[in-house]
């Protein structure tokens, strides 16, 4: 995905799911994608504990994507990906609460310490390659097993894996390395159950319906006709379609009517758009986002949709991770910070309980 500032009205990408040769969504590809760990852009300054602690329970977060989004004509912007984690502890998912959810910006130049000024071959790199990517990044800082985060904290016996911190380290002991370490298996061999499955993330624009504007027209003839209709119902009539065309209502029909011809969209991607709301509450003022520390405004960029919780196994009976829509805003200037991985905002709006049901498609 690519942003460009100079149309007045921004272009709405669309973010589907495909399977992927797993050397595709390494860092050197600059890949967008679901799940697995994080293909880190800038190899310096990477997040690490506590800044990636869910605010509520203090537990690591879990990678959930990534979005490659370069801006034209902005050299400092010539590579540019943003990262989003989540918590997996269920209960932290309380109605329209953003603290169980971080997102943050990485950006370089073409000419850069980490990546050839030339773009990505297009031959898949030795798989000794692609595996060692999972425990090191490819300048060489170690990596946490279970998350793919900064892990400066090794297992004391076999000294060969390394951990963000105590929690992961006891996790990957009871899954598998309590039976493999020091032995002669690779430590990384198994697939660690803290991360979701694994996608590239394909993009295309969105259709502009061609007969927005015709419908649009036979809207307006349509309340012109109800009006008139209205004069001639009793009050209590009136009183019983009011009920039934509630602002919750219409927003959230436009909102299914939107994605209807591309139901399997996780992402809408719109640089300085507008999101697509599910609810007509909980919807930020200007106020509601902060500005950067450069004095900048944040400006929408992009919204994940709730149709990407049926591909990360994640549906239980009781409490769950779930969201209406994420909706990140970033800095409108995109601000340089040295290598620095920059957290920006992002907005979670849930659904209202009837509404819950009639979103995820089949």
């Amino acid at each position: 995905m690519s942003s460009d500032n100079s149309s007045n009205k921004a272009e709405v990408v669309l973010g589907f799911l495909e399977e992927a040769e797993p050397w595709r969504l390494l860092s050197p590809q600059f890949p967008s994608k679901v799940g697995g760990k994080p293909a880190w852009l800038s190899q310096s300054c990477l997040p690490s504990l506590p800044g990636l602690e869910c605010e509520i329970c203090r537990l690591p977060m879990a990678f959930l994507l990534q979005v490659y989004a370069p801006i034209s004509g902005n050299d400092r912007c010539f590579h540019r990906t943003l990262f989003v984690f989540c918590c997996k502890t269920q209960d932290c998912y309380t109605c329209n609460d953003s603290r169980c959810i971080k997102v943050f910006r990485s950006q370089l130049p073409r000419s850069n310490e980490f990546y050839p000024y030339d773009p990505p071959s297009e031959d898949e790199p030795p798989s000794d390659h692609v595996q060692n990517q999972s425990v090191l990044s490819p300048s060489g800082v170690k990596l946490c097993w279970v998350c793919g985060c900064p892990g400066s904290k090794a297992c004391s016996r076999c000294h060969n894996v390394t951990y963000c911190g105590k929690h992961h380290q006891t996790l990957h002991w009871k899954h598998s390395h309590k039976k493999e370490c020091c032995s002669q298996e690779a430590a990384f061999v198994t697939t660690s159950p803290f991360v979701f499955p694994e996608s590239e993330l394909v993009t295309e624009p969105e259709e502009e319906e061609e007969k927005e504007t015709k419908e649009a027209a036979e809207e307006e003839e349509r309340t012109t006709d109800s009006q008139s209709l209205a004069e001639a119902l009793a009050e209590t009539d009136l009183e019983e379609m009011a009920m039934h065309e509630t602002e919750d209502n219409k927003v959230f029909q436009r909102f299914k009517k939107k994605i209807a011809p591309e139901p399997h969209q996780v992402v809408r991607y719109s640089r300085g758009g507008s999101p697509l709301w599910v609810s007509s509450q909980h919807i930020p003022s200007d106020q509601d986002i902060p500005s950067c520390t450069c004095g900048a405004k944040r400006t929408f960029e992009f919204q994940v949709m709730p149709q990407l919780l049926n591909s990360l196994c994640v549906d239980s009976t009781g409490a769950s991770i779930d969201w209406g829509t994420l909706a990140v805003y970033t800095c409108s200037a995109s601000c340089n910070h040295d290598n620095q991985y920059y957290p920006e905002f992002i907005w979670k709006q849930d659904f209202i309980p009837d509404q819950h049901k009639q979103t995820k498609p089949p």
